[in-house]
């Protein structure tokens, strides 16, 4: 493709045989013949028996091309890039890079990233060193820049975002359960140590216990918590609610009237468990699509996707 762009091939040109190009690029051979018939479907190759392949056509659509960037990979993550590729469709090319919540990582895949991307999409959480990122973010052309699920007040300019206002949603969020709430004394949230989670969070749920008169309390090894009854627990981490609901059947207390269970981030599996967790959630699609939506239309735009609670058996 690239070569068609830069008018390198032209149509009627032989193109290397299946078994050249995969000893060229030292890639399968099955991966070489997907490519040729993936480009015969496409009508830019087209083959004669015996004499292999060449160009067909070269008035190929200019191709919007994306750097996507996320933090890691989770179940939520995933929801986030389906309605991103999928709403974007066959004519925006997506080069997809995850750097572990590592800065490091993080800078060494903006610098080894091509000039000639349309857009930078990136999802930025880090556990250390993350108030560096934005003298990093800063360097990429503003224009370019969809900043997703995370506004860093520090990146400064015109750029465009869909983002979760992470201290307001959980206060309203659990405003929207508060009748299930006055059930339980307390609300402690299970936030490990080295956390990538935003402090917002805490302060939001502060202001919340605050408010409504609840005690508060912060837990960074649900393993070693003495769970209690009249406590409600909001984990954040997937491997914590395993260790939570484990202890919870333990106890013998009655998830859902002794003890309470809110897990953050909605996945199929939470609406199973114990009958079903209630969760915490931003609509992931919604977040996915609109981002792409701001690639297709290249207009800069910011947009807040509000976070709801699933209320289920677990409350």
């Amino acid at each position: 493709m690239k070569g068609i762009e830069e008018g390198k091939l032209q149509v009627g040109d032989i193109l290397p045989s299946i078994n050249e190009l995969s000893f060229h690029f030292e890639i399968c051979r099955d991966t070489a013949e997907k490519g040729y018939k993936a480009l015969k479907m496409q009508g830019i190759v087209s083959s004669v028996p015996g004499k292999g392949y060449f160009i067909q056509r070269v008035d190929l659509e200019s191709s919007i091309k994306v750097f996507l960037m996320f933090n890691k990979l989770s179940p939520h993550k995933k929801i986030i890039y389906d309605a991103f590729v999928n709403t974007l469709g066959s004519k925006v090319s997506v080069d997809f890079y995850i750097y572990n919540n590592d800065l490091s990582l993080f800078r060494k895949l903006l610098d080894n990233s091509s000039a000639d991307y349309d857009f930078y999409v990136i999802i930025p959480h880090f556990i250390e060193g993350g108030e560096k990122a934005p003298v990093l973010i800063n360097q990429l052309d503003k224009h370019k820049l969809i900043l997703l699920d995370k506004i860093l007040p520090q990146v400064t300019g015109d750029f465009s975002a869909v983002y979760e206002d992470f201290e307001q949603d959980i206060y309203r969020a659990l405003e929207e359960g508060l009748p299930q709430l006055r059930k339980y004394h307390s609300i402690k949230l299970i936030t490990p140590e080295n956390s990538y989670y935003p402090d917002e969070i805490k302060s939001g749920l502060m202001s919340f216990c605050t408010r409504y008169n609840f005690n508060c309390g912060l837990v960074h090894d649900i393993a070693v918590e003495d769970l209690k009854q009249g406590t409600v627990y909001i984990n954040l981490v997937d491997d914590d609610l395993v260790v939570l609901v484990e202890k919870a059947i333990a106890t013998g207390l009655e998830v859902g009237s002794e003890l309470g269970i809110i897990s953050y981030n909605e996945t199929p599996l939470k609406r199973i468990i114990l009958q079903g967790i209630t969760t915490i959630s931003t609509d992931f699609e919604r977040m996915g699509k609109a981002a792409a939506e701001i690639v297709l239309s290249g207009k800069p735009a910011r947009m807040a996707v509000p976070f709801s609670m699933n209320l289920r058996s677990s409350l």
